[in-house]
């Protein structure tokens, strides 16, 4: 006969559990929200993301275009920014975007050495205060310099001084650009490219590697004539709701922010978008958010719904982030079902998203709802194609999947299966991450004794 098992607590993923052979898995308590999430004020914001829908319109036509002006086999590129008080960023900074023909800085009212250290070291600097403060007339009034200063500019960049251009991005924009032009000139493509793509990594694990990317859209033509709209979370609009997108393969800009950094304005600010625009999805997504940051949870469910009920709210990876959000809320009032039912919806709304089934396998696992949590996470694993998007979480395509996978394995009695997933566990969890590492190698080893020493008995 079959010695009856005995179970310890479960080990957080700072710690690892010491037990008997027969002893289950030690398990890790999941994190209050995904690595991308900020604090209320002072941590490092959430992105930004209208880059990330579906945008622009198609580049292959069989219509025949006539070029309205000679083919170029050069480029002038010009680098804009805005800028305060971020001197520790400057030399980094200038050395990432030197590939550029020009680099253009509005200050709007530093008081360190970032203006003399930018002017120093070759940008064309001014200063401006922008009263009352928004994002958007801060950009467009650095577009208005950068234009005034280099007037012969083909494409503007956008950047920021906490972000860094990786070398080689000029040969891989030109060389891309100037064929699409050529395209749009021989007739392949029907309309003049207005707007660059390229890779743009938000943030990154504790290993360093890749956290958060998707692709950015912040490099425009002059001719398009797009403007910067939103006191926050700024976005490019286009004056005919048109944009015409290159892809830059290879071409990437890394976010490596200042954690110190206040956001204190945000909701502010964004109360003032939605005020502007109540009928613009992203903001309203954005406010609902950021009334989750600050513990705001019946402000928050309020004004997600709203942005669920919005005719223009039809991205699916967004809207299934506002149900994950209202889920949260719910969550933090005490009420788990309907926190359930709405991680339910969100799976359902984005099929192509991993993020949701992971939240709803976490609420799962806590439960000790080990038979659902199985197949809840089958679905999640049958999940293969990561999105690039600001709302794919590097934390679904790591190794808590198969984490949670054989744990709820294992409590349900299929252990020679919930061995095989921690097994995949182990390979997707870097050393760096050792108390995870450490704590699933150890899970291997009590998987191991217990799975032997059962069949020895049976």
């Amino acid at each position: 006969m079959a010695r009856k098992k005995t179970r310890t607590p479960p080990a957080t993923s700072q710690e690892t559990a010491e037990s008997s052979p027969t002893t289950a898995p030690a398990e890790t308590q999941p994190t209050a929200a995904p690595a991308t999430t900020d604090a209320a004020d002072g941590g490092i914001s959430a992105p930004e993301a209208e880059t990330s829908r579906p945008t622009g319109e198609p580049l292959i036509s069989d219509a025949a275009v006539t070029p309205d002006e000679p083919l170029k086999s050069h480029l002038v590129i010009t680098v804009y920014a805005i800028s305060k008080n971020e001197a520790k960023f400057v030399s980094r900074w200038m050395d990432s975007m030197k590939e550029a023909d020009h680099i253009v800085v509005l200050d709007t009212g530093s008081t360190d050495d970032t203006v003399r250290e930018l002017t120093a070291l070759g940008a064309k600097v001014e200063t401006k205060a922008i009263k009352p403060w928004r994002f958007d007339v801060a950009r467009n009034e650095s577009i208005d310099l950068a234009l005034r200063l280099v007037p012969d500019t083909d494409l503007l960049v956008c950047t920021d001084l906490d972000e860094i251009l990786l070398p080689g991005w000029r040969e891989k924009l030109e060389r891309e650009w100037l064929d699409a032009m050529n395209a749009y000139a021989a007739g392949r493509i029907k309309s003049k490219p207005t707007t660059a793509q390229y890779e743009y990594v938000w943030n990154f694990k504790p290993d360093g590697s890749d956290g958060t990317k998707f692709w950015y859209e912040k490099i425009h033509t002059p001719e398009s004539k797009a403007r910067w709209t939103h006191p926050v979370h700024e976005i490019l609009s286009y004056p005919d709701g048109k944009k015409t997108m290159v892809r830059v393969d290879g071409m990437r800009l890394e976010h490596h922010a200042d954690p110190a950094k206040s956001r204190g304005q945000y909701l502010a600010l964004l109360e003032m978008s939605v005020t502007e625009d109540p009928d613009d999805d992203r903001n309203m997504h954005y406010l609902g958010r950021e009334y989750m940051f600050r513990r705001r949870w019946s402000d928050s469910i309020k004004t997600l719904k709203r942005h669920l009920a919005l005719p223009r709210a039809t991205w699916n990876a967004e809207r299934a982030a506002s149900m994950r959000f209202i889920a949260r809320c719910y969550n933090e009032q005490g009420n788990a079902a309907e926190a359930e039912l709405w991680l339910w919806r969100a799976v359902v709304e984005a099929p192509e998203q991993r993020e949701a089934t992971l939240e709803l396998a976490e609420m799962l696992y806590k439960q000790k709802e080990y038979k659902t949590l199985v197949k809840v996470c089958e679905i999640l694993l049958s999940r293969k194609n990561r999105v690039m998007s600001y709302l794919t979480h590097p934390e679904a395509w790591g190794f808590r999947p198969y984490d949670l996978y054989a744990i709820g394995l294992w409590y349900s009695g299929r252990r020679k299966e919930a061995l095989t997933a921690n097994a995949e566990a182990i390979k997707l969890c870097p050393e760096a991450d050792k108390g995870n590492h450490d704590r699933l190698v150890n899970n291997q080893r009590i998987m191991d004794e217990a799975y032997a020493a059962n069949a020895k008995t049976e």
